[in-house]
């Protein structure tokens, strides 16, 4: 399959859908529903709603029946973002080749906008309305998913550790437990979330779960070895921070050489984990290859 077509195709399915669920809206609030779209649409791979789209379609789902989940996942992220570049985190000037949020519109309007990012993405899947083979059980279970992942359990709790840990010595099992949570948890759920919603039986939801976690924890390495090794106008923001604040990325605890075996390791997993279906699933193992590929 071609890739580079598919992806395309499916952001402009999420951001059309995008647009419809976050209008422009006049309103005393306008400045942070700005702020809200101004980190929305600033570009940005869509990969965790297309990974969404994706698990549903393997599981046997319909793709646009779980849009609103999949649009939700991308508010988190974006929120996840524009808190990650305050200078209270790691004080980051650039994102996706524009200024950060908080250099536009100040921190406290930018703060508020991943608040608002955050909560809007509970709201938009609690509206959801079930079509096709997605159940009201269904997006309940997801809600909970998604929750945990984002929350003290996944992201927020390893963005902690990983804050906690600059400039200390860490153990593989702490770096893994960073990796895992602040990045993979949110990855993993999403393709997980379109299995569930696709109406998946419990070994493809298990099977598509480990496909997950071994692409999310092969995405965060990547991204410690891009900060590295990758151009900063390609990535569209710096390069080198990891090494300068002193953060435990695979690349520091265990040389550059061990983390792309490692990546690459990670990858044969979720690829092999998804072995069990056919066909459908060949956008999974094209993007499995793509995020270890890719350069930014």
């Amino acid at each position: 399959m071609d890739l580079k077509k598919y992806l395309q195709e499916k952001r402009a399915v999420v951001d059309e859908a995008l647009e419809a669920f976050l209008p422009e809206a006049e309103s005393p609030a306008v400045d942070v529903i700005k702020a809200m779209r101004y980190s929305l649409f600033a570009g940005g791979k869509r990969l965790r709603p297309i990974l969404c789209m994706a698990g549903a379609d393997t599981a046997g789902g319909e793709e646009r029946a779980v849009l609103p989940v999949a649009c939700a996942l991308e508010l988190i992220h974006t929120y996840s973002l524009i808190h990650d570049d305050l200078p209270v985190m790691d004080d980051d000037d650039l994102r996706r080749g524009k200024p950060t949020s908080h250099k536009v519109f100040g921190e406290a309007v930018a703060l508020l906008a991943g608040d608002g990012l955050l909560t809007e993405a509970f709201r938009l899947m609690s509206a959801t309305e079930p079509v096709g083979r997605v159940t009201p059980q269904a997006i309940i279970r997801v809600m909970g998913l998604i929750g945990d992942a984002a929350g003290y359990r996944g992201m927020v709790g390893g963005q902690v550790v990983d804050i906690q840990s600059e400039g200390t010595r860490v153990s593989p099992e702490l770096v893994r437990f960073i990796h895992t949570r602040k990045t993979g948890a949110l990855i993993t759920a999403s393709v997980t979330s379109g299995a569930i919603l696709g109406g998946g039986d419990p070994d493809q939801v298990a099977a598509i779960t480990a496909y997950g976690e071994g692409i999310g924890l092969a995405f965060q390495i990547s991204d410690d070895i891009l900060d590295i090794e990758g151009d900063s106008a390609t990535m569209g923001k710096g390069v080198g921070g990891d090494t300068q604040r002193g953060k435990a990325t695979y690349p520091s605890v265990h040389g550059l050489p061990k983390a792309r075996e490692m990546a690459l390791e990670a990858v044969d997993g979720a690829l092999e984990a998804i072995k069990i279906f056919d066909d459908r699933a060949d956008p999974l193992r094209h993007i499995a290859k793509y995020i270890i590929e890719r350069k930014k």
